[in-house]
């Protein structure tokens, strides 16, 4: 499944918020340089499933705030509920 997340980078208080505008807020300590970022996106939402690194992927949005990630392993629901997200 494919998911729309909008990175805030440099926050003193990384994790995951609300769904804003159908995508989901990540927020993450690492700056937005080299990639930094982006490693650090993949690796809070793969901590965040509980599943390994190499079943989250960023598709799209390489240099921007809005990015979509691919996940492998996990249906819709149970993305869902591993993030509390709503139905």
């Amino acid at each position: 499944m494919e998911l729309s997340i909008r990175v805030t980078p440099r926050s003193s208080r990384p994790g995951l918020g609300a769904v804003r505008d159908g995508a989901l807020l990540v927020r993450v300590s690492a700056p937005p340089v080299e990639g930094a970022a982006n490693e650090a996106v993949v690796e809070l939402l793969a901590a965040s499933l509980e599943l390994p690194r190499r079943a989250v992927t960023l598709v799209s949005g390489d240099h921007a705030r809005l990015k979509r990630v691919r996940i492998v392993g996990l249906g819709v629901d149970q993305v869902r509920a591993r993030l509390a997200l709503p139905g």
